[in-house]
Protein backbone atom coordinates (compact mmCIF):
# COMPACT_ATOMS: atom_id res chain seq x y z
CA UNK A 1 0.00 0.00 0.00
CA UNK A 2 1.10 3.59 -0.78
CA UNK A 3 2.19 5.67 2.12
CA UNK A 4 -0.68 7.83 4.03
CA UNK A 5 -0.96 10.68 6.45
CA UNK A 6 -4.47 9.96 8.62
CA UNK A 7 -6.40 12.45 10.11
CA UNK A 8 -8.31 11.07 13.43
CA UNK A 9 -10.54 13.26 15.25
CA UNK A 10 -11.61 12.15 18.98
CA UNK A 11 -15.01 13.75 19.19
CA UNK A 12 -15.06 13.05 22.85
CA UNK A 13 -11.19 12.67 23.36
CA UNK A 14 -11.63 8.79 24.07
CA UNK A 15 -9.81 6.87 22.17
CA UNK A 16 -12.58 4.33 22.18
CA UNK A 17 -15.51 6.24 21.64
CA UNK A 18 -17.03 8.38 18.87
CA UNK A 19 -14.42 8.95 16.15
CA UNK A 20 -13.55 10.22 12.20
CA UNK A 21 -10.58 8.91 10.20
CA UNK A 22 -9.62 10.32 7.01
CA UNK A 23 -6.74 10.58 4.69
CA UNK A 24 -4.67 13.00 2.67
CA UNK A 25 -5.77 13.54 -0.15
CA UNK A 26 -9.18 11.17 -0.31
CA UNK A 27 -12.74 12.35 -0.69
CA UNK A 28 -13.78 9.14 2.08
CA UNK A 29 -14.19 9.58 5.48
CA UNK A 30 -14.97 6.61 8.50
CA UNK A 31 -16.95 7.38 11.18
CA UNK A 32 -16.08 4.91 13.97
CA UNK A 33 -18.18 4.61 17.27
CA UNK A 34 -19.24 1.88 19.50
CA UNK A 35 -22.72 0.70 19.47
CA UNK A 36 -23.20 2.18 23.38
CA UNK A 37 -23.22 5.46 21.47
CA UNK A 38 -25.74 4.54 18.75
CA UNK A 39 -27.12 7.92 18.10
CA UNK A 40 -24.07 9.82 18.74
CA UNK A 41 -22.59 7.54 15.62
CA UNK A 42 -26.40 8.29 14.01
CA UNK A 43 -26.37 11.85 14.46
CA UNK A 44 -23.73 12.84 12.69
CA UNK A 45 -24.09 14.64 9.22
CA UNK A 46 -22.08 11.90 7.68
CA UNK A 47 -24.80 9.06 8.53
CA UNK A 48 -27.19 10.48 5.62
CA UNK A 49 -25.09 9.71 3.05
CA UNK A 50 -24.72 6.40 0.94
CA UNK A 51 -21.98 4.29 1.66
CA UNK A 52 -20.57 0.86 3.48
CA UNK A 53 -20.73 -0.21 7.14
CA UNK A 54 -19.40 -2.43 9.44
CA UNK A 55 -20.73 -4.02 12.07
CA UNK A 56 -18.35 -5.64 14.39
CA UNK A 57 -18.23 -8.01 18.12
CA UNK A 58 -18.49 -11.61 18.70
CA UNK A 59 -20.83 -14.55 17.84
CA UNK A 60 -22.63 -15.77 20.94
CA UNK A 61 -22.57 -19.11 20.27
CA UNK A 62 -19.41 -19.80 18.68
CA UNK A 63 -17.67 -16.72 20.86
CA UNK A 64 -15.32 -16.47 17.92
CA UNK A 65 -15.09 -12.70 15.93
CA UNK A 66 -17.99 -11.98 14.14
CA UNK A 67 -18.63 -9.04 11.38
CA UNK A 68 -21.69 -7.68 8.85
CA UNK A 69 -20.75 -5.42 5.90
CA UNK A 70 -23.09 -3.93 4.49
CA UNK A 71 -24.01 -0.86 2.17
CA UNK A 72 -27.26 1.52 2.23
CA UNK A 73 -27.89 5.19 0.80
CA UNK A 74 -29.10 6.31 3.77
CA UNK A 75 -26.27 4.65 6.26
CA UNK A 76 -28.53 6.04 9.12
CA UNK A 77 -31.63 4.33 8.37
CA UNK A 78 -29.77 1.16 7.82
CA UNK A 79 -28.02 0.79 10.54
CA UNK A 80 -31.42 1.55 12.64
CA UNK A 81 -32.51 -1.57 11.34
CA UNK A 82 -29.45 -3.81 12.74
CA UNK A 83 -30.54 -2.88 16.61
CA UNK A 84 -32.18 -6.84 16.37
CA UNK A 85 -29.01 -8.04 15.73
CA UNK A 86 -27.20 -8.56 19.12
CA UNK A 87 -23.70 -10.06 18.29
CA UNK A 88 -22.23 -6.16 17.45
CA UNK A 89 -20.72 -4.03 19.61
CA UNK A 90 -19.03 -1.33 17.17
CA UNK A 91 -20.20 0.08 13.92
CA UNK A 92 -17.69 1.34 11.52
CA UNK A 93 -19.32 3.41 8.15
CA UNK A 94 -17.13 4.83 4.97
CA UNK A 95 -18.49 7.59 2.67
CA UNK A 96 -17.61 10.06 -0.04
CA UNK A 97 -17.52 13.51 1.08
CA UNK A 98 -18.68 14.84 -2.16
CA UNK A 99 -21.43 12.48 -2.44
CA UNK A 100 -20.24 10.60 -5.64
CA UNK A 101 -20.86 7.19 -4.61
CA UNK A 102 -23.71 5.36 -6.74
CA UNK A 103 -26.18 2.70 -5.53
CA UNK A 104 -24.00 0.52 -7.93
CA UNK A 105 -20.37 1.94 -6.73
CA UNK A 106 -21.65 0.59 -2.40
CA UNK A 107 -22.80 -2.75 -3.99
CA UNK A 108 -19.42 -3.34 -5.81
CA UNK A 109 -17.74 -2.46 -2.70
CA UNK A 110 -19.87 -4.41 -0.45
CA UNK A 111 -19.46 -7.32 -2.30
CA UNK A 112 -15.33 -6.76 -2.61
CA UNK A 113 -15.41 -6.38 1.30
CA UNK A 114 -17.29 -9.49 1.94
CA UNK A 115 -15.04 -11.18 -0.61
CA UNK A 116 -12.17 -9.91 1.97
CA UNK A 117 -13.48 -10.76 4.75
CA UNK A 118 -14.97 -14.38 3.92
CA UNK A 119 -10.74 -15.11 2.49
CA UNK A 120 -9.41 -13.70 5.50
CA UNK A 121 -10.79 -16.28 7.57
CA UNK A 122 -10.84 -14.07 10.86
CA UNK A 123 -14.16 -13.72 11.85
CA UNK A 124 -17.00 -15.39 11.28
CA UNK A 125 -18.69 -13.16 8.35
CA UNK A 126 -22.72 -12.84 8.96
CA UNK A 127 -23.89 -12.27 5.31
CA UNK A 128 -26.01 -14.40 4.23
CA UNK A 129 -24.85 -13.38 0.68
CA UNK A 130 -23.02 -10.85 -1.10
CA UNK A 131 -24.28 -8.79 -4.02
CA UNK A 132 -21.90 -6.89 -5.67
CA UNK A 133 -22.11 -4.71 -8.85
CA UNK A 134 -20.77 -4.58 -12.38
CA UNK A 135 -19.45 -1.30 -13.28
CA UNK A 136 -17.76 0.39 -16.36
CA UNK A 137 -13.89 0.15 -16.04
CA UNK A 138 -13.22 3.57 -15.40
CA UNK A 139 -15.85 3.38 -12.08
CA UNK A 140 -14.21 0.01 -11.31
CA UNK A 141 -10.96 2.02 -11.03
CA UNK A 142 -11.87 4.27 -9.23
CA UNK A 143 -13.97 1.58 -6.55
CA UNK A 144 -10.37 -0.19 -6.22
CA UNK A 145 -8.74 3.17 -5.03
CA UNK A 146 -11.63 3.63 -2.84
CA UNK A 147 -11.26 -0.26 -1.12
CA UNK A 148 -7.80 0.32 -0.72
CA UNK A 149 -8.20 3.36 1.43
CA UNK A 150 -10.98 1.39 3.53
CA UNK A 151 -8.40 -1.77 4.17
CA UNK A 152 -5.57 1.18 5.06
CA UNK A 153 -8.23 2.86 7.82
CA UNK A 154 -9.60 -0.01 9.14
CA UNK A 155 -6.50 -1.29 11.32
CA UNK A 156 -6.33 2.01 12.48
CA UNK A 157 -9.82 2.02 13.95
CA UNK A 158 -9.53 -1.20 15.64
CA UNK A 159 -10.35 -3.54 13.32
CA UNK A 160 -8.13 -6.25 11.67
CA UNK A 161 -11.13 -8.96 10.42
CA UNK A 162 -10.19 -7.86 6.60
CA UNK A 163 -6.56 -8.68 6.74
CA UNK A 164 -5.08 -11.58 5.48
CA UNK A 165 -3.74 -13.47 7.50
CA UNK A 166 -0.56 -14.77 4.93
CA UNK A 167 0.09 -11.17 3.91
CA UNK A 168 3.76 -10.86 2.72
CA UNK A 169 6.10 -10.17 4.66
CA UNK A 170 7.76 -6.59 5.23
CA UNK A 171 11.08 -6.10 6.21
CA UNK A 172 14.01 -8.09 6.58
CA UNK A 173 12.85 -9.46 10.15
CA UNK A 174 9.47 -10.31 8.91
CA UNK A 175 10.92 -12.00 5.71
CA UNK A 176 13.45 -14.14 7.37
CA UNK A 177 12.27 -17.56 7.62
CA UNK A 178 12.74 -19.23 10.62
CA UNK A 179 12.72 -22.93 11.92
CA UNK A 180 11.45 -24.94 15.21
CA UNK A 181 12.21 -28.44 15.58
CA UNK A 182 11.34 -31.11 17.98
CA UNK A 183 11.99 -34.70 18.10
CA UNK A 184 12.66 -34.56 14.28
CA UNK A 185 9.26 -32.67 14.03
CA UNK A 186 10.08 -29.04 11.74
CA UNK A 187 7.64 -26.49 11.58
CA UNK A 188 8.37 -22.80 9.63
CA UNK A 189 7.35 -18.97 10.00
CA UNK A 190 8.83 -15.58 10.72
CA UNK A 191 7.93 -12.17 12.44
CA UNK A 192 4.70 -10.33 11.70
CA UNK A 193 3.11 -6.85 12.87
CA UNK A 194 0.92 -9.02 15.30
CA UNK A 195 3.48 -12.02 16.53
CA UNK A 196 4.15 -14.70 14.79
CA UNK A 197 2.67 -16.45 11.66
CA UNK A 198 3.13 -20.68 11.33
CA UNK A 199 3.13 -21.32 8.31
CA UNK A 200 1.23 -24.05 6.47
CA UNK A 201 2.66 -27.78 6.13
CA UNK A 202 4.83 -26.92 9.86
CA UNK A 203 4.53 -29.89 12.48
CA UNK A 204 4.11 -30.07 16.27
CA UNK A 205 4.23 -32.77 18.45
CA UNK A 206 1.03 -35.25 18.90
CA UNK A 207 0.81 -35.22 22.70
CA UNK A 208 1.50 -31.96 25.18
CA UNK A 209 4.00 -32.21 28.04
CA UNK A 210 2.97 -33.53 31.12
CA UNK A 211 3.65 -29.94 32.59
CA UNK A 212 0.70 -28.62 30.09
CA UNK A 213 -1.45 -30.12 33.06
CA UNK A 214 -0.57 -27.45 35.40
CA UNK A 215 0.13 -24.53 32.68
CA UNK A 216 -2.99 -25.32 30.25
CA UNK A 217 -2.66 -22.33 27.94
CA UNK A 218 -0.78 -24.21 25.26
CA UNK A 219 -3.14 -27.65 25.66
CA UNK A 220 -6.11 -24.98 25.00
CA UNK A 221 -4.22 -23.46 22.46
CA UNK A 222 -4.14 -26.60 20.41
CA UNK A 223 -7.72 -27.95 21.34
CA UNK A 224 -8.69 -24.71 19.45
CA UNK A 225 -6.64 -24.87 16.59
CA UNK A 226 -7.76 -28.74 15.96
CA UNK A 227 -11.48 -27.36 16.52
CA UNK A 228 -10.80 -25.06 14.04
CA UNK A 229 -9.28 -27.53 11.54
CA UNK A 230 -5.82 -25.48 12.06
CA UNK A 231 -4.23 -28.39 12.96
CA UNK A 232 -4.66 -32.04 12.13
CA UNK A 233 -3.82 -35.24 13.36
CA UNK A 234 -1.10 -37.19 11.35
CA UNK A 235 -0.13 -40.50 12.49
CA UNK A 236 2.74 -39.57 15.38
CA UNK A 237 2.54 -35.95 14.72
CA UNK A 238 0.30 -32.45 13.92
CA UNK A 239 -0.53 -30.92 10.92
CA UNK A 240 -0.61 -27.25 10.22
CA UNK A 241 -3.52 -27.41 7.62
CA UNK A 242 -3.05 -23.41 7.13
CA UNK A 243 -0.92 -20.51 7.99
CA UNK A 244 -2.03 -19.96 11.83
CA UNK A 245 -1.18 -16.80 13.45
CA UNK A 246 -0.19 -16.18 16.91
CA UNK A 247 0.41 -13.29 19.73
CA UNK A 248 4.30 -14.19 20.15
CA UNK A 249 6.96 -16.43 19.05
CA UNK A 250 6.65 -18.35 22.30
CA UNK A 251 2.76 -18.60 21.88
CA UNK A 252 3.71 -20.11 18.21
CA UNK A 253 6.51 -22.77 19.80
CA UNK A 254 4.56 -23.72 22.77
CA UNK A 255 1.92 -25.02 20.31
CA UNK A 256 4.46 -26.87 18.27
CA UNK A 257 6.28 -28.04 21.95
CA UNK A 258 2.62 -29.18 23.20
CA UNK A 259 3.87 -26.98 26.03
CA UNK A 260 5.77 -24.29 27.53
CA UNK A 261 8.99 -22.64 25.87
CA UNK A 262 10.77 -19.88 25.19
CA UNK A 263 10.12 -18.89 21.41
CA UNK A 264 13.15 -16.35 21.17
CA UNK A 265 15.57 -19.46 21.40
CA UNK A 266 13.31 -22.02 19.77
CA UNK A 267 13.10 -20.38 16.86
CA UNK A 268 16.26 -20.33 14.36
CA UNK A 269 17.07 -19.60 11.05
CA UNK A 270 19.12 -21.08 8.70
CA UNK A 271 22.33 -20.48 9.85
CA UNK A 272 21.42 -21.88 13.59
CA UNK A 273 21.11 -18.55 15.04
CA UNK A 274 18.20 -18.07 17.78
CA UNK A 275 15.60 -14.92 17.27
CA UNK A 276 17.35 -13.27 20.66
CA UNK A 277 20.69 -13.58 18.64
CA UNK A 278 18.94 -12.27 15.59
CA UNK A 279 17.58 -9.05 16.93
CA UNK A 280 20.42 -8.46 19.53
CA UNK A 281 23.03 -8.27 16.47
Amino acid sequence: MPTATIRIFLVHGDPKRLRTAELSNWTGKAVAGPRSEFEGVLAREESGKSGVYFLTGNDPESGKPAIYIGEAESIRDRLKSHLEKDFWNQAIYFVSKDENLTKAHIRYLEGKLIDKAGGAGRALVTNGQSSGAKLPESDREDMEVFLEKIHQLLPVLGVELLVPLSSQPAGAAEKELLRCEIKGLKAKGHLIPNGFLVLKGSQAVLHERASSQKYPWARNMRQKLKEDGVLSAQEDRLLFTRDAEFSSPSAAAAVVHGGHANGLIAWKNSKGKTLKEIESS
